[in-house]
């Protein structure tokens, strides 16, 4: 710009531009960037000093999770459906046990009931009771002193084993011996009283009639 223009702007009030501030020569005894020195940095790292971590940083008193294994974890949940498959055979096994000793248990008393049935028939006046009987033949029969009322001379038939006591629904039947093995083969737990002629006396203290009780005797 020339003088002439220069001072037209001034008289017109413009003021000359500022000069720029002079920079200062660089120290020859500091390293300057890119001159074989370390790159100047405008000021101080954000996290300088510390290392970076990538996630959550542990803390102690916390359980940490526990790598993952899927090979430890596939063995694991085999053994337990193995586990949980014995429980059930056995639980199976201990089920069947029971209903199969619940019909056993029910085979059993119809089988009872249909012999006792057929027992009853069977003796139908085949029983040898007197009603005139003046003797008591004491015998042991379930764990208990049992007696049956008999006259002398069955007391005598009696002793010798060719008269029987059978027990049919809460009474003692006298019966002869032939009755007797039948009677056994119908059904065995009736048979109440059957004397062995060939046995020791002492098998049957009863059988000897000074040891026999007084009929007003209450046991």
């Amino acid at each position: 710009m020339s003088n002439s223009l220069r001072d037209q702007l001034l008289g017109l009030g413009f003021k000359d531009a500022p000069k720029p501030a002079a920079r200062p020569k660089p120290d020859a005894r500091k390293p300057q960037a890119g001159q074989g020195g370390k790159p100047a940095h405008a000021g101080k790292p954000a996290h300088a000093g510390k290392p970076a971590h990538h996630g959550r940083q542990a803390q102690p008193g916390r359980p940490q999770p526990r790598p993952h294994n899927p090979q430890q974890q596939k063995k694991q949940s085999r053994e337990d459906i193995d586990l949980a498959k014995a429980y059930a055979i056995r639980a199976q096994k201990e089920k069947d046990e029971r209903i199969e000793a619940e019909r056993l248990k029910q085979e059993e008393a119809r089988l009872r009931r249909e012999a006792k049935a057929k027992l009853e028939a069977f003796l139908k006046d085949k029983a040898l009771n007197a009603a005139d009987a003046d003797h008591v033949r004491h015998f042991e029969y379930g764990g208990k002193i049992k007696r049956v009322h008999v006259t002398a001379g069955q007391l005598k038939a009696l002793n010798a084993g060719e008269l029987g006591v059978l027990q049919v629904n809460g009474r003692y039947l006298l019966v002869n011996a032939a009755t007797l093995a039948e009677a056994e083969a119908i059904f065995a737990q009736a048979v109440a009283l059957k004397v062995d002629p060939d046995a020791p006396a002492q098998d049957d203290p009863y059988a000897d009639p000074m040891y026999q009780v007084p009929d007003d005797l209450v046991w």
